[in-house]
């Protein structure tokens, strides 16, 4: 079937600009008395064509820029990219920096959830900036979400297609408004390791004792949610900027029991373990409202014998806390 520029983008449901790009790269077309037409077959096949690589790609594999920016037709740069020539958009969760911070929950179906924060660095994001807007009307248009996700610098982990799954919804993050978009995946799923999960926490850990006690409060308070991820044993993500938050606040002592860290981290910091009062497992939040900072051995006692007074004087230790803030 034959359709002139106007009824091949509806059918496409592409905006103009990809069609002009199509037309750049050698989409065929067909004339007849001077009129363009595109025969809407071998458009498709064309753009199979195009779109080769991506289907070479396996899920779970690691790939390096280069290889993505050529596979996509997308740019060599940016955490969404968008190509008009694959007709896609390439999604980067990038762990291992702290200029994002998604994360993953597990619905109620036992589906992964990637909580997907939006495009803008600086600022308040505005969802209909750039591919913000691509992203947020992906649903209704027919362009394809791919998703890498990197927990190591430079080694970017192929997810596959993904799709939102709710509405977006803005969220404070790191002193500013950004724009969360609900991803879920569309193809074979892959379980992340936990050695992956630990390298990223090591990393944020590294990134949190570099900032200021202010700097630091001003993140940790924010934060009241807590993820999960599907890993070879499940855990709960926690914000690395609770835990170094609420070991700085403790000076050095066991918020329990009171004595002194029983000895120095490799960085020479007093050694103690963040615990939430409320248990994350238990639906507590990842909050410096629900944590103390504990030695080790006071913190297997909370887990081992889960005491109902040592609970409430941990509870009112941290009243005390936000008591001398203000």
């Amino acid at each position: 079937m034959l359709y002139n520029r106007k009824q091949v983008q509806e059918h496409f449901k592409i905006d103009t600009s990809t069609l002009r790009v199509w037309l750049d790269k050698g989409v065929p077309v067909e004339s007849e008395n001077g009129i363009e037409y595109f025969d809407v077959e071998t458009v498709k096949d064309w753009l199979e064509e195009r779109r080769s690589g991506i289907n070479n790609l396996e899920i779970g594999k690691i790939y390096d820029n280069k290889t993505i920016s050529e596979t996509f037709g997308c740019a060599p740069q940016g955490g969404m990219r968008r190509s008009k020539l694959t007709n896609t958009l390439v999604l980067f969760s990038d762990h291992t920096t702290g200029i994002y911070d998604d994360k993953t929950e597990i619905d109620d179906n036992g589906n992964e959830i990637l909580l997907y924060t939006g495009m803008g660095q600086t600022g308040d994001q505005d969802v209909n900036h750039m591919q913000n807007r691509t992203l947020n009307e992906s649903n209704e248009t027919n362009i394809e979400v791919y998703l890498f996700e990197a927990f190591v610098q430079r080694e970017h982990i192929y997810r596959g297609r993904v799709e939102l799954v709710a509405e977006p919804y803005q969220y404070e993050q790191f002193n500013r408004k950004v724009w969360i978009f609900p991803l879920g995946f569309l193809e074979e799923k892959t379980v992340v390791s936990e050695d992956l999960t630990k390298k990223r926490d090591e990393n944020q850990e590294k990134e949190a004792a570099k900032l200021s006690d202010k700097e630091l409060y001003d993140r940790a308070k924010k934060i009241k949610s807590v993820g999960q991820r599907k890993v070879t044993t499940k855990v709960y993500e926690r914000h690395t900027h609770v835990s170094e938050y609420v070991k700085r606040r403790a000076k050095g002592h066991c918020d329990l029991c009171g004595n002194p860290a029983p000895f120095n981290d490799r960085r020479g910091n007093p050694f103690l373990e963040c615990h939430h009062v409320h248990w994350l497992s238990r639906g507590g939040e990842d909050s410096i409202d629900n944590a103390v900072a504990l030695d080790p051995s006071c913190h297997r006692k909370m887990h081992e014998l889960d005491k109902k007074e040592d609970t409430v004087f941990l509870q009112q230790k941290i009243k005390q806390y936000k008591n001398n803030s203000k």
